[in-house]
């Protein structure tokens, strides 16, 4: 299931499908945040001795009725490959304290939060520097402001149990390169790359991306 946000509310919940008539959200820069080396070697021994609590097993079994995936097939998870530590903004930071975060770090982009850890948007250099072109000769002035204080993009999301190959249909198909990972409360968890799913694919074992 994937969620679009817009300054912290939400505009639509939506399976993969109804996503490609969005017009809106804005397509960011190629993400350079790394996933974990080691996360990945034993998911497949995990997943088979995990117990999943009963609610997990229903949303499951929702999501795979809902999205036509077969039920005989082992269903990874987004959860499994996403990246829980990541470089975060608050939306009451200023444009320069992102800029900040995204130059020193070396990171391509960031999702920026409201109270509580809800996401709001994602900020990358791109959108920074058409901040200052519009307006060449106030450009610390507009350093200065906050992140709330401007027009943000909408963010398409998405939740943990989402399956990893939806989330990388959308991504390819939308020009997507990284995609907050949510919960049902909007509250940030985690965040998923394309890199992320290209070392999944490498990495679990008889994963079918295709299938």
């Amino acid at each position: 299931m994937f969620t679009v946000y817009n300054n912290g509310s939400v505009g639509i919940r939506s399976t993969a499908d109804n996503l490609y008539e969005l017009k809106n959200v804005d397509q960011l820069a190629q993400s350079r945040h790394k996933p974990d080396d080691d996360i990945y070697h034993n998911i497949d021994d995990s997943k088979k001795k995990k117990q999943q609590s009963s609610y997990d097993k229903k949303a499951v079994e929702a999501y795979r009725q809902m999205t036509n995936i077969d039920t005989n097939e082992i269903m990874y998870h987004v959860r499994d490959i996403m990246k829980k530590e990541i470089l975060c903004v608050n939306v009451q930071q200023s444009i320069q304290d992102a800029y900040d975060i995204l130059n020193e770090k070396k990171v391509s982009q960031i999702p920026i939060l409201s109270f509580g850890n809800k996401i709001v948007s994602m900020i990358n250099k791109k959108m920074i520097l058409n901040l200052l072109v519009e307006d060449l000769d106030n450009s610390r002035r507009i350093m200065k402001k906050s992140l709330e204080d401007i027009s943000l993009p909408e963010v398409i999301t998405t939740d943990p149990l989402s399956d990893i190959r939806r989330v990388a249909k959308v991504m390819i198909e939308l020009k997507i390169d990284a995609i907050p990972v949510v919960n049902e409360d909007g509250i940030l968890e985690g965040l998923v790359s394309k890199t992320d799913i290209i070392r999944a694919v490498s990495n679990i074992p008889n994963f079918q991306f295709w299938g």
